[in-house]
């Protein structure tokens, strides 16, 4: 996808990005209500743009970034796709809300501030409660909740992130399988045509953002991670140009066929590392590349007097980190279906 020319001229941290990392909807906002959209901007970060009169059958789409503060590649992919259809608003074909999560962590170049925001999305969230980040999560909810109550056509929920770490896939999705089937398959399929190398299904639940709209309200949503954490404004995104490519088309099509013809490869969680004490341990280090694989039978932490083993198949660690808080998922071990 080609940059408009003020994108280019402007350098890596254009005006654009700058606004949407900050949480400032005003430019987009003002040039899709005069070009006569309805537009809302319940919070700080927070837009919501429908089009004007009944459209039953229109999508609503809900695209999220910036949930860590640190994951800054799609804060400025997304930043080109809304200032160029801000050019041209009447070529959006869905009903669109778009949050940036947690602003001011964004603003300090940290991933959170006090707490994991993408622990927050659920009703039990114990200490957490206390964290800078739940009214945050309170916000985003409540907001989310009045965008999906609209009756219409489907409702797709990406939730925009990079890893951490190294990936043997580079690009990979996290779907929670509460999803019904056809729109799980719809999904998998235009994941894959998106440029993601491998999609994880998970049965736990979790209290992410995707998780919450599956399980509150039916979206068909994923956790998509992006490449590695980078500082604004530092990111190749050439290294998305496909992904860029499938959302611009998604944003200005309103339909979820594959963009090119690429299935990924599909995993299902079979373990969920959780931190039980303070004397949890990994058998590997923190540098470990996501989908590194464990033979069966293989230790994977010691957690006090407990000990976890991989099962009969072939396992892969993903998230590995052994720094959350106790009580927190510290990694997942997924077995490949396809």
């Amino acid at each position: 996808m080609t940059q408009p020319p003020d994108e280019r001229a402007a350098g890596p941290l254009t005006d654009s990005v700058r606004a949407l990392a900050a949480g400032d909807f005003t430019d987009i906002a003002d040039r899709f209500s005069a070009a006569g959209f309805g537009v809302r901007l319940p919070a700080r970060g927070i837009l919501q743009i429908r089009a004007s009169g009944h459209a039953p059958k229109r999508m609503s789409l809900l695209l999220s970034v910036g949930v860590h503060g640190d994951e800054t590649a799609p804060i400025e992919m997304l930043a080109q796709l809304l200032a160029a259809l801000a050019r041209t608003p009447h070529a959006l074909a869905v009903d669109l809300m778009v949050v940036v999560g947690n602003l001011d962590a964004i603003a300090q170049g940290l991933r959170f501030l006090d707490a994991d925001l993408n622990r927050m999305f659920g009703d039990e969230r114990g200490a957490l409660q206390a964290s800078a980040e739940a009214p945050r999560a309170d916000l985003i909810m409540r907001a989310t909740a009045a965008f999906f109550a609209t009756p219409g056509g489907e409702k797709w929920h990406l939730d925009l992130h990079t890893a951490i770490r190294p990936s043997l896939y580079p690009t990979f999705a996290i779907v929670p399988d509460a999803i019904a089937d056809p729109g799980k398959r719809a999904l998998i399929t235009w994941l894959g045509g998106a440029g993601i190398g491998a999609v994880i299904l998970n049965s736990k639940l979790a209290p992410t953002y995707s998780a919450y709209s599956a399980t509150q309200f039916g979206a068909i949503s994923c956790t998509a991670e992006l490449g590695q954490i980078g500082a604004l404004g530092k990111n190749d995104l050439s290294a998305f140009a496909v992904t860029q490519a499938a959302l611009d088309s998604l944003l200005r099509s309103g339909q979820t066929l594959a963009f090119r013809h690429s299935p990924p490869h599909v995993f299902r969680v079979a373990q969920e590392l959780v931190k039980r004490s303070d004397d949890f341990r990994m058998t590997f280090d923190r540098g470990t590349q996501n989908f590194t694989p464990l033979a069966p039978g293989a230790v994977i932490t010691h957690d006090g007097d407990t000990t976890l083993r991989v099962g009969p198949a072939t396992e892969y660690v993903v998230f590995p980190n052994p720094e959350v808080r106790v009580g927190q998922r510290a990694g997942l071990m997924v077995v490949r279906l396809e």
